[in-house]
């Protein structure tokens, strides 16, 4: 996407944002935005009645039941979409129409013919689409990147990376039922591949830049309708460096734990993430996790945003958007490396698909 320049920002003017579906993503997104200088969060939608008292709780003046009235009765600058995927093509086509510039929660679609769809629509109406790929905001993810751009390790033949969590399902016992498009290969797009594996694909492209995949496959451990578990094998032209990616939504998180671990096999050496974690981040969240905790008994709202691991990287990424958005510059994560992710993810379930056809083909029978 050609991204024109607008001119629409002074140095004196707040970025008026609003924030579209306040669920537990969306309220990082909001949190992170109201601790932002200049930029003025105006109006959230949602339509769970509860996460819009949450939303006024976190002082947004006003909220609406349906993201499409947001677009319509709000004169706003740029929009956060952190709705489920089915919504997020027709989300950004209602920004395009009023040219207001998408901040968009991953995965970008469901597919890259959707997100093509999403691109064009953007393209036509001149607004920008950034895409919340935080992972390489993380600061082990950032150190494991200066070291193997210094060349600390020298040629890198392989590298790896896993990521796991709990998914949907949560963690039990679980107090309340899960959302059902999650588990909803329709309305989702897919499974574990397509919420942590885009988050992968775009690190490792952002590290050796393009992949190709090789080879995949996709499990189910529990009785679900979407993969909780895949495996990727992919190739880096440009660097030479064969990757194996694993991601997988069957393993009860046990946080402050990293559920991600990259590892670069040098020649020279082993660049590991783990090695670049900062040197507070045990004690800082579990401080964290704590206030939390005791804000829930003295019925005062969590802090959701706050200066910990995982949230300060949404809040880089959004501010990196909203700081794009204001000098007329294209996003540092935009709608071209979403979609990116996207079509590694459906190479990878295009292979897992031929090869357990293939497995499934009856052996002949053989006679003497």
């Amino acid at each position: 996407m050609a991204l024109p320049i607008l001119n629409r920002w002074s140095d004196s003017s707040a970025l008026s944002l609003g924030v579209l579906g306040v669920g537990n993503i969306g309220m990082v997104h909001l949190k992170s935005a109201s601790a932002m200088p200049d930029v003025e969060v105006v109006a959230a939608a949602d339509a769970v009645p509860e996460n819009r008292t949450r939303a006024e709780r976190a002082g947004v003046s006003r909220t609406y039941d349906d993201y499409a009235t947001l677009l319509e009765s709000e004169e706003i600058d740029a929009a956060v979409v952190a709705l489920p995927p089915f919504l997020h093509a027709e989300a950004v086509r209602r920004a395009a129409e009023f040219g207001v510039d998408v901040f968009v929660e991953k995965p970008l679609a469901r597919s890259t013919e959707e997100a093509d769809e999403l691109l064009e629509a953007a393209d036509d109406a001149g607004i920008a689409v950034g895409v919340d790929h935080t992972l390489r905001y993380q600061p082990d993810m950032v150190g494991v990147k200066e070291a193997y751009d210094a060349g600390r390790v020298g040629h890198v033949p392989y590298a790896s990376i896993t990521r796991l969590n709990d998914g949907p399902l949560g963690r039990p016992p679980v107090a309340n039922a899960p959302p059902s498009w999650p588990l909803d290969p329709d309305a989702a797009g897919g499974g574990s591949l397509l919420e942590l594996g885009v988050h992968c694909f775009d690190v490792l492209e952002w590290l050796f830049g393009d992949l190709e995949v090789r080879d995949a496959s996709m499990g189910r451990s529990l009785d679900v309708d979407v993969e909780d578990a895949a495996t990727v094998l992919m190739e880096a032209p440009e660097t030479g460096t064969t990757v194996t990616l694993h991601c997988g939504s069957y393993q009860w998180e046990q946080l402050p734990d990293v559920n991600t671990r990259l590892r670069l096999e040098g020649v020279t050496g082993t660049i590991s993430n783990r090695n670049h974690l900062p040197e507070r981040f045990y004690a800082d969240a579990a401080r964290s996790a704590l206030s939390n905790v005791v804000s829930r008994f003295t019925n005062d709202e969590p802090t959701v945003f706050g200066p910990t691991f995982y949230l300060q990287a949404h809040y880089e990424a959004l501010a990196d958007f909203c700081e794009a958005i204001r000098s007329d510059e294209r996003p540092p994560v935009d709608g071209a490396d979403g979609r990116r992710t996207l079509a590694l993810a459906e190479a990878a379930y295009e292979l897992a698909a031929t090869d357990a056809g293939a497995d499934e083909l009856e052996a002949p029978e053989v006679t003497l």
